[in-house]
Formats: C-alpha cells, structure tokens, sequence
C-alpha cells in the first residue's frame, strides 16, 4: 500500500439491482483524456428523462472488460433505478446481480491510481479475488452535485471480490 495515502477497506455485499443511463465504450486513453466525462455531463442533463430513480444523489460508473483487451472497455453512467420502464432515447438499462465488493473512498487530494493499487493490494493481502464472473471490473458512486470534469473528484470505489 502507499503509506502515504490510506483509506479504510470494508466488505459490502450489493443486492441485485437495474440502472439506466449512458454507455460509452473505448480505450484506456480515451477515457483518461475526457470521453467518460463526457457522458457523465450528459447524464447531468438528462437525469430527469429518467424515472423511478432510486438515489438521485448519486451517479454510478460501471465499468466493463469489454473482451478488448489492452485496447479498451465499456463504462456506463447511469442511476439506480426501481425498475426499467420507458427507458429515455440513446439510453440503456443494465441489470447488476448480488454481488459482495471490496469498498474504499477515494478522496478529494488522493491519487486515483494510488487508491486503486492500495485497494488491489488488500484484496489481494486478504486472500480475496476478483470476481470476473460478470466482467464487471468496477463501480464507482459520484455524487452528482460534483462536476464531472473536476480533476480532484472524491467517489467511493467498489471492486466485485469473491
């Protein structure tokens, strides 16, 4: 772990649950240079095209092994919902099965990739994996009154273990 920066770790387990929003797929280089933001700041705009919404506090990123490889993945911005109905134009529904997740929250003045590796690193200490069952590689929560093109964002960050 990087000793300068850590964050406590906790277990959660997820029921089940559906949410709508955007998708967005491309490379890790695309994503780090905004692309992800981008549907982000739509989801802002468009939130209430969107019922049912079950926090509407809180943005979640999904993040998908796409079966690209080094050459990319697939992210979904998009809100919990009580359930898919009359989903809005250019959106998608996504349903996440129960899944157990190791939890840490990512803080304003943190380094992201620091915050990933310490969370990897406990998973890893604990004698925990990953679960790659779903291909979902992680999830993260926003809140949405934060600006989707802050370069110093704080968000919870949930990795699927087994």
């Amino acid at each position: 772990m990087n000793s300068e920066q850590k964050s406590t770790i906790t277990v959660v387990s997820k029921e089940a649950f559906q949410a709508v929003g955007l998708k967005w797929e491309g490379t890790f280089e695309e994503a780090a240079a905004g692309g992800i933001r981008h549907v982000q700041e739509e989801m802002h705009r468009r939130l209430k095209e969107i019922s049912h919404i079950v926090d509407s506090k809180t943005l979640l990123g999904l993040s998908y092994d796409a079966n690209l490889g080094e050459l990319g993945f697939t992210h979904y911005a998009v809100v919990e919902v009580k359930g898919a109905e009359n989903i809005p134009a250019e959106m998608v529904s996504v349903t996440v099965p129960s899944l157990s997740y190791a939890t840490s929250e990512h803080q304003k003045d943190q380094n992201i990739e620091y915050s990933y590796q310490n969370l990897y690193k406990w998973i890893k200490d604990q004698g925990l994996k990953t679960n790659n069952d779903t291909h979902l590689t992680h999830l993260e929560k926003y809140p949405l009154s934060q600006d989707p093109y802050t370069l110093d964002p704080a968000f919870t960050m949930m990795i699927p273990i087994v």
